[in-house]
């Protein structure tokens, strides 16, 4: 059975997506640590970051960075804190979290529970600025 991020790239499950291209996709974390907090995934499932191909890595790092360039134009932060741990979803993903401090970015602490308008403008804001 696929990934519920597989199923999020089929747009059988709606995401606030701020970027994709052939490759990777981001969209936002439903239940993000900090505003603007985002997924960056392979649109191919794998399921463990460093089973992806060295090339294919260095890409979606490369696409990674292009969404936290945006994140930061759109969200004020003091620097986009980068994240992988890989055991909540069985497929690939680094978390973007717009961080002013590093508390920011604890994942054991309460979760935000935005509005989908939240998401839905927060998510505008971003794709505004990707390039």
């Amino acid at each position: 059975m696929a990934s519920i991020f597989s199923r999020i790239v089929a747009g059988e499950i709606p995401s606030h997506k701020v970027a994709e291209n052939e490759e990777f996709y981001a969209f936002l974390d439903i239940n993000p640590v900090a505003p603007g907090h985002t997924l960056v995934i392979p649109k191919k499932e794998v399921d463990y970051i460093f089973d992806i191909d060295d090339a294919a890595l260095g890409r979606m790092m490369a696409f990674a960075k292009r969404v936290a360039r945006a994140q930061e134009a759109a969200i004020e932060c003091k620097r986009v804190g980068l994240a992988v741990m890989g055991l909540e979803v069985p497929h690939a993903h680094i978390h973007l979290i717009p961080i002013t401090r590093e508390s920011d970015m604890y994942f054991d602490k309460g979760k935000l529970s935005p509005s989908q308008e939240e998401l839905a403008d927060i998510a505008r804001r971003i794709r505004e600025r990707f390039q």
